[in-house]
């Protein structure tokens, strides 16, 4: 049976993690669709930027709550190539993503199914559906490659 083929806001995400990677920042893309249109996207870009919030995620989620001129995402889902860590995860709640897709587990600093996990907690506001292992041999390949060639 052939492999289920990847959707293709993940396939956008997975090109914005390699345009980050060939920017030298940790490879991470992300996208936000509303009714099946890609309304935000964003990379890794806290290197570049000085900016440590820059999270592909947090870069995603501004670009379409700009677009769409509400912070409030009703609606709409998340594709990310990598889990998202805490602060992600909190700006996930937020925005009020209803659905969150992603790529590879992170063991370390993931905090939807490692570390806190976030939408567990009795306290979060609001709870995405939530995805994951969509694209997850691209997504670890791209971070492991990054990696090996930095040690």
């Amino acid at each position: 049976m052939p492999p289920f083929p990847l959707p293709e806001p993940m396939r956008r995400a997975l090109e914005l993690a390699r345009f980050a990677a060939n920017a030298g920042e940790v490879p991470v893309g992300a996208v936000v669709v509303k009714d099946g249109i890609i309304i935000g996207e964003g990379q890794n870009r806290p290197r570049e930027s000085h900016d440590p919030t820059a999270h592909a995620e947090i870069v995603a989620i501004r670009a379409a709550a700009a677009a769409l001129g509400n912070e409030r995402l009703d609606g709409c889902d998340l594709f990310v190539t990598l889990e998202p860590c805490a602060m992600c995860a909190g700006a996930i709640a937020h925005a009020r993503i209803s659905r969150l897709y992603y790529g590879a587990g992170d063991a370390k600093g993931g905090a939807v199914m490692h570390g806190p996990r976030l939408f567990s907690q009795p306290t979060i506001h609001h709870r995405p559906e939530i995805f994951d292992m969509i694209g997850e041999k691209e997504a670890a390949e791209l971070l492991i490659n990054f990696f090996s060639a930095r040690r």
